[in-house]
């Protein structure tokens, strides 16, 4: 039976500020439907923690007896429902977002979307502003399906993670409703088709009859057995029943019955074959979908954890990027090849197993003009094309793209050599700022990917280029040492700024949010934070990782930001919002420098707040401060790829996690270092199976039981591994006592940290681990 992700949406908000507190009968919530509006209790406890320079919400979390959880992390913010778009105005007609569904998708993605949107109302084809099928129901089909989010009892998706869409709806008179839609590809048409199924309940209903209509946005179709069309092309498909009334496709419901309508978007109107529509038709559509997608996840690297609703947002994030790859978004103006995020992307995916689409997007941005800040772009693509070989040894790639980076490296050599700083010259901050900088971040990035690249080249027998890359690695990394230098501030809280505009007098900032030069440095410093530049456990690391903590950079564990699309680009201060899309290097930095609750923390607050429950859509920024007077929270131009990346990335982090030697070099696994103390309670499992690792496929199993805990790894062995660490995050209360690997007693594991030492150790190893209670 499939699991439907329910949202109540009648449920009160953050500490019980709840919408009915009128007392209204049930009986007069369906005749009538209030818009909701936050509390001013609500609103004030969100001010008080966007005026606190530290994260007090997830400081709150982190200080409870289990640490952070999906349930305390939820309870602070309302739900994320509303999709903006520029100005303010809805990116969909009810406001509510879309889910992009794609049927199946090559390497490449998806090259057709059909957008449907969240409460069930309409589907719309490629663009927000494409061409539409609306949903009607009630009295004369008069109330748009979902419109009373009062009364939209549920959304989420089709076994809590499938592309397919599940929505729940009560009309002001009582009737039920149940809707369910996908696209898929059928052998009938070349055109992506959206089937619906919706079935209607009114047997309590107080109506003689309830109409349901589907309206399509094309004027003038004609009729043509159950279908309408215009010449040779077919829009919309229909089951037995339903009748044309002026542009729309009707069905009655008698009072007392209940039915189920079926019917058939095409997403692109093109020629079809006969489709018929009944209910073996649209199982036998929906369970191809089912399989297509759980094929293709499978070729992956996949995840078991103890919580469900973990894993339905891996796979729903995944099945969003795979048809995503390279766009930015899709749908809206976003649906583009955006720098520096698609190569971060690219980087997940390949973390993910999915070689094929990571190239694809690599491949793409090699063919994207240097615009804008070039160095920055350059740099991220040599970090990406040496990632992708690490990981796949995919000569193939670097041959192909070795032209392109060579006359890269070429560029950027000529640039440090006849600066006197011996560093990049000034570029664009970034799309939203113009300022010509020094940028810590870009050229961090630039110096990591020369060291990479430097590394794949030599493997590639390529040695006088890496040489190259290895001198002027050298020279920039001495050069941007002593520009931090020159540049950074101790502060008295002992926390170590250093800015992203080098050598410009950038000052600390009290809270990051308090100005939009702090906000930008929240979102694009952490690009330098987690480039090795400063490596982890060092002063520099340890001071900038206290100052992001103790001066506004995080909230419930997301990256703070202004949110300027959604609240203008001069908000009073504290209105802000949080920005997902660039919390990926954010969890980079916390892992390598070992920071598990952080990443904890980070993993439940991008859950419960940073994207839709049900449907796990994000945007680039989205707001907390309430927008204008609206209950439900907003996001701007979702869905977004990066911000899935985001959440994809600091899973895979908390399970698996590569170390570097101070040269860069890859020198160690640490396994299971951050996952949450729950995950091993007894009766618990943890594993992963198939993680591409610089050190080939690593796949491990942890099993939880009263006492004690079994665990299984295959360590692998495609170049050297120097160390290797598997820890066990226990439940409060438990302490490793004895370990024995492969029936042999093994004395190299730390009791406090939890750390089970498995280094120089090889092959398949059966670890039992004994424990003793506190």
């Amino acid at each position: 039976m499939s699991r439907l992700l329910v949202l109540l949406l009648v449920a009160p908000i953050a500490a019980g500020a709840s919408r009915l507190e009128d007392g209204r009968s049930q009986e007069a919530i369906r005749l009538a439907c209030r818009s909701p509006e936050p509390s001013a209790g609500y609103a004030k406890r969100v001010e008080q923690a966007l005026r606190a320079k530290e994260d007090a919400w997830g400081n709150e979390l982190l200080a409870s007896f289990d640490g952070p959880t999906f349930a305390g992390a939820q309870r602070y913010l309302g739900p994320l429902l509303l999709a903006k778009a520029a100005e303010g105005a809805r990116l969909t007609d009810s406001g509510v977002h879309y889910v992009p569904f794609s049927g199946q998708v090559g390497e490449s993605g998806a090259g057709s979307m059909a957008l449907h949107v969240a409460d069930g109302s309409q589907i719309v084809s490629q663009r927000a502003s494409g061409r539409s099928l609306t949903v009607d129901v009630g009295s004369g089909g008069r109330e748009r399906y979902g419109w009373c989010l009062d009364r939209l009892e549920a959304f989420g998706l089709d076994g809590g993670y499938l592309p397919i869409l599940q929505t729940r709806y009560v009309d002001a008179h009582g009737v039920r409703y149940r809707q369910e839609s996908f696209a898929v590809r059928i052998p009938q048409t070349r055109s992506l088709v959206s089937f619906v199924k919706l079935t209607a309940d009114a047997r309590g209903s107080r109506l003689d009859a309830t109409a349901l209509r589907f309206t399509p946005s094309e004027p003038g179709l004609t009729l043509d057995g159950e279908r309408l069309i215009r010449g040779d092309r077919t829009y919309l498909v229909f089951d037995t029943g339903g009748r044309l009334e002026g542009s729309s496709v009707t069905y009655a419901v008698p009072a007392g019955s209940s039915r189920t309508v079926y019917v058939a978007w095409l997403n692109s109107p093109a020629s079809a074959q006969p489709i018929a529509l009944d209910r073996n038709a649209y199982k036998r559509a929906k369970e191809l979908l089912s399989q297509f997608w759980n094929r293709h996840l499978a070729a992956g690297m996949t995840i078991e954890v103890p919580e469900s609703r973990v894993l339905d947002a891996q796979r729903s994030l995944l099945i969003q990027n795979l048809a995503l790859t390279w766009r930015y978004s899709v749908g809206n103006p976003y649906q583009q090849f955006s720098f520096p995020e698609g190569v971060d992307v690219a980087q997940v995916m390949s973390a993910y197993g999915f070689s094929e689409v990571a190239r694809a997007i690599l491949v793409k941005s090699l063919t994207t003009p240097l615009t804008r800040y070039p160095n920055w772009k350059m740099g991220q693509k040599l970090v990406g094309s040496a990632l992708h070989y690490r990981l796949f040894q995919d000569r193939s790639y670097v041959d192909r793209a070795t032209p392109l980076l060579r006359a890269y490296v070429t560029e950027l050599g000529r640039q440090i050599e006849a600066n006197r700083r011996g560093i990049l010259n000034r570029e664009r901050y970034s799309s939203d700022i113009a300022d010509l900088v020094y940028g810590l971040h870009s050229q961090a990035v630039v110096w990591q990917g020369l060291r990479s690249m430097a590394r794949v080249w030599e493997e590639a027998g390529r040695k006088s280029l890496a040489a190259t890359c290895r001198s002027l690695a050298a020279r920039l990394e001495a050069g941007l040492r002593r520009a931090v230098h020159e540049s950074q501030r101790r502060l008295p809280d002992g926390s170590l700024f250093i800015p992203v505009r080098l050598l410009d007098r950038e000052t600390p900032y009290e809270t990051v949010t308090e100005s939009r030069s702090g906000g930008y440095w929240n979102l694009v410093a952490p690009y330098a934070f987690a480039s090795g530049l400063f490596p982890p456990g060092s002063p520099e690391a340890d001071g900038v990782l206290r100052y992001m903590l103790l001066h506004g950079s995080r909230l419930l564990g997301l990256v703070r930001a202004g949110a300027y699309s959604l609240y203008g680009l001069e908000p009073a201060y504290p209105r802000s919002g949080v920005n997902p899309v660039y919390g990926l290097n954010a969890v980079r930095f916390l892992a390598d420098n070992d920071r598990p609750d952080q990443l904890v923390l980070s993993l439940y607050g991008q859950l419960a707040a940073g994207m839709a429950p049900g449907t796990f859509v994000s945007g680039e920024g989205l707001s907390v401060a309430p927008l204008r007077g609206e209950y439900y929270r907003s996001m701007y131009l979702p869905p977004n790829g990066e911000s899935n990346g985001s959440f994809l990335e600091t899973l895979r982090l908390m399970l698996v996690h590569e170390t570097r030697h101070r040269t860069g070099t890859p020198q160690g696994l640490e396994l299971a270092f951050a996952t949450p103390r729950a995950w091993l309670r007894p009766g618990k499992e943890i594993g992963v199976r198939g993680a591409p690792t610089s050190f080939g496929p690593v796949s491990f199993s942890i099993v939880s039981s009263d006492g004690s805990v079994r665990a299984s790894l295959d360590v692998p062995s495609r170049s050297r591994l120097r160390t290797l660490e598997l820890r066990l995050r226990l439940p409060r209360g438990s302490r490793i006592a004895r370990v024995t690997i492969n029936g042999r007693t093994h004395r190299r594991f730390d009791a406090r940290t939890e750390t089970i030492d498995l280094s120089g150790l090889s092959g398949r190893l059966n670890l039992i681990v004994r424990l003793q209670k506190l």
